[in-house]
């Protein structure tokens, strides 16, 4: 999940990542309150269409299109980081807090079973946001796109560090081969068993370890990346995106394949952003997106073909709709959305994240569950988007005034060039 630009929602030409943004995490939220509120619903769509991880994928494409772009404007990694951070983390710990209270409380346990890991380890794990990405439980179960959010942030600093963001469409399709290598190799067994790449870093090495060398090298690469000076500004980014893809391929949750197809997803956005700004030919671009979603439809029906159809259908479903809703937007971009659209774009990250927690009190403290509640779940929606309204003014806001503040480049006597390298 991205959290929003902070462009002005006015602006129309951006109006559409807005809406697009609003649109995915409304999907989102209402895929995960239809188990509250709409089990039969929920239970007979499961076999069609899964709305969250169709919303998961439209961020993901928003991500590719805006987060880059946002860096190379910046021209400057610091700048990027520190942005990041302040759109990120302070909602982001205000939310686990507010998950784990019951725990502290002793009214409730962890989800996933995250007890059962010491608190050190769990911390360090959600403060670098790979935590699924480290086979550690997310205190909520949306988390996990984060993971792949900063594996993402990691590998376009390390691209930007050494000259290569422009190339972003063979990046694409390169990590789609890959995905199709990674599914072909499990599917004939060859990655199975203890050789299978899923959390394999943790279960030889052990979770808490791995954990403690992850946190200190991308403290180190972050550092170094921000550094002014050359040697360490590229050896940084180079360690960033290295931790990332060995993390991705090696100790994901999720299969091998569909973690790196996450990221060429959001490579293939930001091929989509290259040809609308000239940096590379529109041909270049749609063969960048046929490529990434033929081998995104391969992989997703050869991993699935031993659960059927309807496993192959939900996954394959949800990816080819995001990018044609993904599409349409980009079409209309020059047009001007409602304004509600975009105000929902807007508190798109507060839904994202706060959604869970009001569930935690709708199932689990008011016993609202296991029967169809039209009105229940309509009463939910305006909840969620009153108390996401809330924060989004008086938390992301002021955090993300105060991120451009620390973003400013110190003034000096003469006027620098940002640190943009060109290929």
């Amino acid at each position: 999940m991205v959290a929003a630009s902070g462009v002005s929602p006015s602006a129309s030409r951006l109006g559409w990542l807005d809406a697009l943004r609003g649109g995915a995490a409304l999907a989102v939220a209402l895929h995960h309150a239809s188990y509250v509120y709409l089990p039969s619903l929920r239970t007979r769509l499961a076999d069609w269409f899964d709305p969250g991880m169709y919303g998961v994928f439209v961020f993901f494409l928003v991500s590719g299109y805006i987060v880059p772009a946002s860096l190379e404007r910046r021209g400057s990694v610091r700048g990027f980081w520190i942005g990041r951070f302040f759109r990120i983390y302070p909602l982001l710990a205000v939310a686990c807090m507010l998950a784990v209270l019951p725990f502290l409380l002793g009214v409730l346990g962890l989800r996933a079973g995250l007890e059962r890991y010491s608190p050190a380890t769990a911390v360090l794990a959600h403060l670098t946001m790979l935590q699924d990405l480290l086979d550690v439980p997310n205190v909520m179960n949306v988390l996990w796109t984060l993971s792949y959010e900063m594996a993402f942030y990691l590998l376009i600093v390390a691209l930007f560090v050494v000259g290569g963001h422009r190339r972003s469409a063979p990046v694409a399709a390169v990590l789609t081969v890959v995905a199709l290598v990674a599914v072909a190799l499990t599917a004939s067994g060859l990655l199975t068993g203890a050789y299978a790449p899923s959390a394999l870093l943790s279960r030889t090495a052990g979770t808490g370890p791995v954990v403690a060398v992850t946190t200190a090298a991308l403290i180190v690469a972050v550092a170094a990346a921000m550094s002014k000076r050359p040697a360490p500004r590229v050896a940084g980014g180079l360690l960033g995106g290295l931790l990332a893809l060995v993390l991705v391929t090696l100790n994901g949750r999720v299969g091998a394949w569909e973690g790196v197809l996450m990221l060429a997803i959001m490579f293939m956005g930001t091929a989509v952003h290259r040809a609308e700004h000239g940096q590379i030919t529109r041909r270049a671009a749609a063969v960048t997106a046929v490529v990434v979603l033929a081998g995104a439809v391969a992989a997703g029906t050869w991993h699935a073909a031993p659960y059927g159809r309807p496993a192959q259908l939900v996954w394959c479903g949800a990816l080819v709709l995001a990018a044609v809703t993904f599409a349409a937007a980009w079409r209309l971009r020059e047009r001007r959305f409602p304004r509600w659209a975009t105000g929902l774009g807007t508190i798109s990250f507060s839904v994202y994240l706060l959604h869970p927690l009001l569930l935690m009190v709708a199932a689990q403290f008011l016993g609202i569950s296991g029967r169809e509640d039209v009105v229940g779940l309509a009463f939910f929606l305006l909840v969620l988007l009153a108390v996401s309204w809330a924060s989004h003014r008086w938390i992301e806001a002021p955090a993300q005034r105060l991120g451009r503040r620390f973003a400013r480049p110190a003034p000096t006597g003469t006027r620098t060039q940002p640190q943009v390298l060109t290929p």
